[in-house]
């Protein structure tokens, strides 16, 4: 009986080393700006690998150039897609039905809550801090985002004027400076402090202080 010729495969675990081809964009360019972020927030910018990226998510280099137009690109939407995860979230917490006060806390160990848990958030706007916003500053997007986020301070401000428990002269956005300074310390001096003070700050101990220590300094400034 003749031989059949062996079809080549392209499927998973075949010899030619070929991806299978995946049928779902939306999916193929999520994965890739996962794998990206973790990438960009642990190298920054200029030590992040194209290739790297590539090696680790489900498609190709190449995709990646057709989806993102390139590194550039990619770093942008990977920025875009962090901000758009914190303020989505931040959308979920239904501040207008609490009193002020709960409301203003509730926002406050909301963020606190959120960079301890996403810490490549914060390593990824230090890094685009480091390079003084070059790349950002191209996003419409994410300007867009965080004005949302002020709009909703700034009313939440005024109803706490209006009920009488909150200082006439604050300023939403000051105010939300200062919130992620006092936030964004933990995550961002977290290594060197834990080493200078020999204090573990990543414990749910210290990370519990932490947050009632920040919701209280806030709550503090903002009173009458």
């Amino acid at each position: 009986m003749p031989r059949r010729s062996k079809a080549k495969s392209n499927a998973p675990g075949s010899k030619n080393g070929r991806r299978p081809r995946v049928n779902d964009p939306e999916g193929t360019r999520r994965n890739i700006v996962e794998v990206a972020t973790r990438e960009f927030a642990q190298k920054g910018y200029g030590g992040a690998r194209v290739d790297a990226i590539a090696e680790r998510t489900r498609t190709s280099k190449r995709m990646i150039y057709y989806y993102f137009g390139g590194k550039e690109g990619l770093y942008l939407a990977v920025l875009e897609e962090a901000y758009s995860s914190i303020r989505r979230t931040e959308a979920t917490l239904d501040l207008e039905r609490l009193p002020p006060e709960k409301a203003l806390g509730t926002l406050v160990a909301f963020t606190f809550d959120y960079q301890n848990a996403h810490p490549e958030f914060v390593r990824l706007v230090m890094n685009e801090n480091i390079l003084d916003g070059v790349h950002m500053a191209r996003s419409k997007t994410i300007g867009r985002l965080n004005n949302v986020v002020i709009d909703v301070l700034h009313d939440l401000l005024a109803r706490g004027r209006r009920a009488g428990v909150f200082r006439r002269d604050l300023d939403a956005l000051e105010v939300h400076m200062t919130i992620s300074a006092l936030c964004v310390f933990n995550v961002a001096n977290r290594a060197t402090f834990s080493t200078i003070f020999k204090r573990d700050m990543a414990s749910p101990k210290a990370l519990a202080t932490r947050r009632a220590q920040v919701v209280d300094i806030v709550l503090s400034y903002v009173k009458r």
